[in-house]
């Protein structure tokens, strides 16, 4: 009896921010789904809300990894005149576009749900309809970095700012079983030399902090220990997805165990 209640546990997937670092989601994916685990819904931020959402409304994980080794930061930028953020934005809404196969929420077959955060007033808004896409744009927008998406009179940018692993959304809707995925940040010692630096930095620093107390809330978190893979090291994520692979199967036993798998 015991063992016929856990599977009816509804398991939520929470997958943090990270931006480059959050590429080893997609090596978690891979265990996860070979191992059959149950997912019931996904919350996503940042670059877990983008994984997150290609995976939710079906492009296979193999495909994912594919577009991870030809992603770049050269890819993003479309420099504007630097009014809120040093890049329009535009390129990324366009990748995002293209690794979630063109789809909406409408589309998941699994449940979904982005978080972003309302730069204005500082509330966290969370996302389960509207323009799947540029929602997942805004929750990826680094502040100062990227443009802040205006959406239903919103001001809206990353997500990470307020939650970098939502375990607390997932628990706010419903899950009965918290998986979390926490890719941390990379906080680097020495000089800063430039107005990227120094966004990038202290958006490591606050990340790093908040991910400590966040992922206490799940139930179970598979972190993924990145070494010096910063937030813009798209270049390694063959690195990054092999390092997430071998996170979670560490944890896959405990995982299954906790599920009566």
């Amino acid at each position: 009896m015991l063992d016929f209640l856990k599977q009816k546990r509804k398991v939520a997937l929470v997958l943090g921010g990270g931006s480059a670092r959050g590429m080893a989601h997609i090596g978690v994916l891979k265990v996860l789904e070979r191992e059959k685990v149950p997912i019931d819904r996904i919350i996503g931020t940042s670059m877990g809300a983008l994984v997150g959402a290609a995976y939710s409304v079906g492009v296979p994980v193999k495909d994912m990894e594919e577009k991870a080794y030809g992603f770049s930061m050269k890819k993003l930028l479309d420099p504007t005149l630097p009014r809120m953020g040093l890049l329009a934005g535009d390129k990324l809404e366009i990748l995002i576009r293209d690794i979630t196969a063109r789809r909406n929420f409408e589309d998941c077959r699994i449940p979904l749900a982005i978080v972003t955060t309302d730069i204005e007033t500082g509330e966290e808004i969370v996302y389960q309809k509207g323009d799947l896409p540029k929602i997942v744009r805004a929750s990826c927008s680094w502040p100062g970095i990227f443009n802040p998406v205006r959406i239903d009179g919103r001001l809206l940018s990353d997500g990470g700012i307020k939650s970098s692993v939502p375990t607390k959304v997932a628990k706010a809707l419903g899950a009965d079983y918290v998986l979390a995925v926490d890719v941390g940040f990379c906080v680097k010692r020495g000089k800063i030399t430039n107005i990227f630096q120094m966004i990038l930095q202290s958006f490591q620093i606050t990340g790093e902090e908040l991910n400590k107390y966040q992922s206490l809330e799940a139930d179970r978190t598979i972190k993924v220990d990145l070494g010096d893979i910063d937030q813009s090291g798209f270049e390694r994520a063959r690195e990054a997805i092999v390092k997430g692979y071998h996170a979670a199967e560490g944890m896959i036993d405990q995982i299954k165990k906790d599920l009566g798998l």
